[in-house]
């Protein structure tokens, strides 16, 4: 067991007793505040429908994270590579930020129905703009000694992008990875909240409006186990592309 996994174990036993000891303390009610013994007897009773809807979320949120990821790539290769999309995409990228995605949900279900495709949507806007950002500065920033060397060696422009600015950029573009893998459930969930008919978020208004506190609880902790397991993977897929843009 890694340190860091222990910590958190520890961390996380101290959390849960403190509730514990909370819950007992005050006496609140269950439909307040359910106790952690509540929580995990709602998780075990309820464990195949958190599931299917758990399954719905983590489609919603790899398709999104895959899409947005291509699309930030994409974006940031072309802002590079041309003057005319820097003066034409940037502006509109600043001013995309200035509007908050989340008042965007309500449109995008209007736009593409209570289906998967709006809450896909949604994450795929969360995620776009840190992994455009991101590698778009490690682009610009690549060591000026790396390409005086490509251009005394007559390095064609591609030759130069795709073989030194790319390897130098992706330490950032693993930093924005992370990013998008704490944001992405985010978005897909906030899409769900607006309108969906499966899903953690739909299932955690359901509970709620069913007096159900338990089983919202249950699904927040599911929602909390996929984003953390999804860090954990991505953080290992970006620690891997450091070594390799590192040679190591």
């Amino acid at each position: 067991m890694t340190k860091r996994l222990r910590d958190f174990l520890v961390v996380a036993a101290v959390a849960l007793g403190a509730w514990e000891l909370l819950v007992r303390a005050t006496g609140v009610p269950p439909y307040i505040l359910p106790s952690p013994l509540r929580v995990a007897s709602a998780a075990i009773e309820y464990a195949e429908l958190i599931g299917e809807h758990t399954l719905v979320t983590l489609v919603e949120v790899l398709v999104g994270l895959l899409l947005g990821t291509v699309l930030g790539v994409c974006t940031s290769l072309f802002l590079v590579v041309s003057g005319y999309a820097r003066r034409l995409l940037l502006p509109l990228m600043l001013f995309s930020q200035t509007v908050p995605i989340f008042a965007l949900a309500p449109l995008l279900t209007l736009w593409l129905g209570y289906g998967v495709g709006s809450k896909i949507a949604m994450t795929l806007l969360i995620i776009y703009f840190p992994v455009a950002s991101t590698f778009y500065d490690g682009l610009r920033n690549t060591p000026r000694g790396y390409l005086d060397l490509a251009l005394t060696m007559n390095a064609s422009a591609s030759r130069t992008l795709f073989q030194i600015q790319v390897p130098a950029a992706l330490p950032s573009l693993a930093s924005g990875l992370r990013l998008a893998a704490v944001y992405a459930p985010i978005g897909a969930v906030i899409g769900e909240w607006v309108g969906a008919s499966r899903g953690l978020g739909y299932l955690m208004l359901l509970a709620n409006g069913r007096i159900k506190i338990d089983l919202m609880f249950a699904a927040l902790f599911a929602l909390a186990a996929l984003t953390i397991t999804l860090h954990t993977l991505v953080n290992y897929v970006g620690r891997r592309l450091t070594r390799w843009s590192l040679g190591s």
